[in-house]
C-alpha cells in the first residue's frame, strides 16, 4: 500500500497556528542556512514538508547547486549506521547474524593469528553495536584527511582486518568511542550471513516493504558498501522509516523491524557525551521539556532522523554543511526554536 503524503492541517496533529509560518519566515531570512529538506511526519501524516535549493555533494563529490524536491535523493552520512542497526535487527531474527553475546573475533576464523590476542578475545558484537570496542578510532579530523580513521579504513586493503588491529585502549564495555569501523563490521556480518549485498538485504527486508524505490548505497574502492555513511535516500523516505520504528516496526499489518530488537537498541547502554545516551548505534535522550524521550541518528554535513515516540513524531532534516564546524546548528535550531516550541500540551 502507497504511503500517503497528502498534507495534513499541523493543528490538527499537535502543533500550534503559529508553527508553520514562524519556520517559513526562518527559511525566507536564512536564518536556517544550508537546509535542503525538512519532512515531519505526524501519527503517519505528513504536517510539514519543505525543500530549499543548495549546494550539495555526494559522499564528497561535488554536485553543484542542486533544485531539491521531494524526489530528489541525498546523503545521510552517518544515518546509515542507525539504519544498518535496524537491519542488523531484521537479519538477527532471521537467523544470519550473531547474538549480542557472540565473540567478534569468532566470526573471522579467516584471521588466525588474531584468533590469539587476548585483548581482542574479550570483545563481543555487543561492543561493536554500543561503539564500546575499547580500541583506537579518531574521526574527529576532517573526512578529506587519510589519518581519519573512516578514511583510512577505506584505504586499507583490508578494511575488517585494519578495524580489528586498532591498538586497545580501554577494556571494552567502559567508554564510548565513535567509529564508523564498528558500523562496518556489521554491514560484514549481515552481507556474510545473508549472502546478499548490504544494499540487496535492506531493499528485500525494508525498503521494499516500506515502498522505497529511490535508493543508492555508495560503495568505496574495493566494492564494499559504506554501512557508516554510505546511504542516500529522499528525506520522505528517511521519514517513513522513522514512522516505522515508531510503530513499534510494524507497517501495512506486518512486523518489519522486530519490536523486540527495538527495545534492546533504544536502550540506554552508556552515555556517549553531555546527557546524550547511546543504545545500538542509536543516539537517545531523555525526556527534558515534557514531550518524552528521544531517538535520533545523527550524520555529518546536518542529517538528522529524529523520533518522538510520545508525540508519534518522524523528522527527517537533510542539510548540506559537511565537515563544517557549526554543522550541528541548523538542525539544533529547527527543533529548539521551531519544533518543540510548537508543540502544544494535551
Amino acid at each position: 500500500m502507497a504511503f500517503d503524503f497528502s498534507p495534513a492541517d499541523p493543528a490538527a496533529h499537535g502543533f500550534s497556528g503559529s508553527f508553520v509560518a514562524k519556520l517559513d519566515k526562518a527559511i525566507a531570512d536564512g536564518t536556517l542556512p544550508n537546509l535542503h529538506g525538512l519532512v515531519i511526519l505526524a501519527d503517519g501524516k505528513l504536517v510539514l514538508e519543505r525543500y530549499v535549493a543548495g549546494v550539495d555533494e555526494s559522499w564528497g563529490r561535488p554536485l553543484g547547486k542542486v533544485d531539491f524536491t521531494a524526489d530528489t535523493i541525498h546523503d545521510l552520512r552517518s544515518v546509515s549506521k542507525s539504519i544498518v542497526a535496524l537491519l542488523y535487527g531484521i537479519a538477527l531474527k532471521l537467523g544470519q547474524v550473531p547474538a549480542a553475546d557472540a565473540s567478534l573475533i569468532a566470526q573471522f576464523p579467516d584471521y588466525p593469528d588474531l584468533a590469539q590476542d587476548p585483548q581482542l578475545a574479550k570483545r563481543k558484537i555487543f561492543h561493536v553495536l554500543t561503539m564500546t570496542l575499547g580500541q583506537e578510532w579518531n574521526e574527529d579530523l576532517p573526512y578529506t584527511d587519510p589519518r581519519n580513521s573512516e578514511i583510512a579504513m577505506e584505504m586499507a586493503p583490508d578494511r575488517y582486518r585494519f578495524i580489528l588491529e586498532r591498538p586497545v585502549l580501554a577494556e571494552p564495555g567502559t567508554g564510548w568511542t565513535y567509529s564508523g569501523g564498528a558500523s562496518a563490521l556489521l554491514g560484514r556480518f549481515i552481507e556474510k550471513g545473508s549472502g546478499l549485498s548490504l544494499v540487496d538485504f535492506a531493499r528485500q527486508h525494508l525498503f521494499v516493504p516500506l515502498g522505497i524505490d529511490a535508493v543508492e548505497w555508495i560503495a568505496g574502492a574495493d566494492g564494499t558498501y559504506s554501512a557508516a555513511s554510505g546511504l542516500r535516500l529522499r528525506p520522505r523516505d528517511l521519514a517513513k522509516i522513522g514512522h516505522c520504528v515508531i510503530k513499534g516496526g510494524m507497517w501495512d499489518g506486518g512486523e518489519v523491524i522486530p519490536a523486540d530488537w527495538l527495545a534492546e537498541a533504544f536502550t540506554q547502554r552508556i552515555i556517549c557525551f553531555d546527557d546524550i545516551g547511546y543504545g545500538y548505534q542509536w543516539y537517545l535522550r531523555a525526556s527534558t521539556d515534557g514531550n518524552g524521550p528521544r531517538r535520533f541518528a545523527m550524520g555529518n554535513g546536518g542529517q538528522r532522523l529524529i523520533l518522538i515516540p510520545e508525540r508519534k513524531l518522524a523528522i527527517a532534516i537533510l542539510c548540506g554543511q559537511y565537515n563544517h564546524p557549526d554543522q550541528w546548528k541548523t538542525p539544533a535550531a529547527i527543533m529548539l526554536e521551531h519544533v518543540l516550541p510548537g508543540l502544544t500540551r494535551g
